[in-house]
């Protein structure tokens, strides 16, 4: 599985320096021979695999209000034990939202390496950031345990100052390789990149 993973991260064409520095930690993590998955709630190990997953219809991303972390966030979860990221993802999509993918999830687009706020702080998501595309027509049963509310948001309207540290950086690369084949995006307003 660690090769698996590793093929993953390797896919990962860095936005910026700051990426750059994720992915050599993601990859040193990987490295070390420690534990990749999450043993035991809340961070039991305190660094561990997750996978993000963007639902997007054009300009629009579906995020989802977690309770946990009190923030606007792109659904996903922890990667569990033996299971390949891309697996978490479809996984994570029927269980957080109700449907599946109808295309094949490709290689995440982005890797981040952040300390998680909320009611569980402290410890470290690795967490691999994928793309699948859906309508926003789209019935979605959403996990109401799990989130107060689900929401398309124009890229230009995310809620950045409440959501991920690294969703505007994500934004921003998604957008660039949205617009290398739909023209009509319109530019996005510069987002902080925390």
């Amino acid at each position: 599985m660690r090769d698996l993973i590793r093929s993953e991260l390797a896919a990962v064409e860095p936005l910026d320096a700051l990426e750059r520095d994720h992915l050599a930690d993601a990859l040193a993590w990987l490295d070390s021979g420690v534990e990749l998955f999450r043993v035991a709630k809340p961070a039991t190990p305190p660094k561990h695999l997750v996978s993000y997953v963007a639902v997007v219809d054009a300009d629009r991303v579906l995020l989802v209000d977690h309770k946990n972390a009190r923030l606007w966030l792109p659904p996903g979860g922890h990667v569990e034990m033996g299971e390949h990221p891309r697996s978490t993802v479809a996984r994570e999509l029927q269980e957080e939202l109700g449907f599946r993918a109808t295309h094949e999830i490709e290689a995440p687009l982005m890797v981040t390496c952040t300390t998680t706020v909320g009611l569980s702080a402290g410890h470290t998501d690795v967490s691999l950031w994928y793309v699948v595309h859906a309508s926003r027509t789209q019935a979605l049963a959403f996990d109401g345990a799990e989130f107060d509310a689900v929401k398309w948001f124009r890229f230009s309207e995310i809620p950045f100052e409440r959501s991920d540290p690294h969703l505007g950086r994500f934004i921003d690369k998604l957008h660039r390789r949205l617009a290398v084949g739909q023209a009509s995006l319109s530019p996005l307003p510069t987002t902080p990149a925390s």
